[in-house]
């Protein structure tokens, strides 16, 4: 099976799988997305109906998309840019078939894999489950995978 940019192989998570959409770098999934947010964003994004934060300090006007994670990149993405935000953070379980905005895998420079983009608000009904996510005693972010 290919990835979606055409590589040969793609080393995929356990639950999600690929396939290329009309050649283009779309790619077909199933399996579940991950999102991090503080807690006081997705608690508004739940008043409003709809998250639309990109990442924890740009909007989703300002950067085109909503940065999420497959399973295997929660934690490396945590430990990157979340380790000194300050608050209580959720990672958000979001279920992309019930997503109404389209998502997009793209590669990124230096990713093994590529990262799941949401064009659009993130329904708040997509989102299966918020856990809250903190760092460990050590300050390092751990993930165990939804089953």
């Amino acid at each position: 099976m290919g990835s979606p940019n055409g590589s040969p192989a793609c080393r995929c998570p356990d639950r999600v799988s690929y396939h290329r959409i009309d050649g283009s770098n779309l790619a077909g999934v199933s399996g579940l997305i991950y999102h991090i947010a503080t807690r006081a964003d997705w608690e508004r994004a739940l008043a409003d109906g709809e998250y639309t934060r990109s990442s924890v300090d740009k909007t989703l006007a300002e950067e085109g998309f909503i940065h999420a994670s497959q399973s295997s990149q929660v934690a490396g993405t945590a430990n990157k840019f979340y380790r000194d935000v300050a608050g209580d953070l959720v990672l958000l379980v979001i279920d992309p078939g019930l997503l109404r905005a389209e998502v997009r895998y793209e590669d990124v420079p230096g990713a093994e894999l590529p990262f799941p983009h949401v064009y659009g608000p993130l329904n708040v009904d997509a989102v299966i489950e918020a856990r809250p996510f903190a760092a460990g005693p050590d300050g390092m972010f751990a993930f165990t995978t939804v089953t």
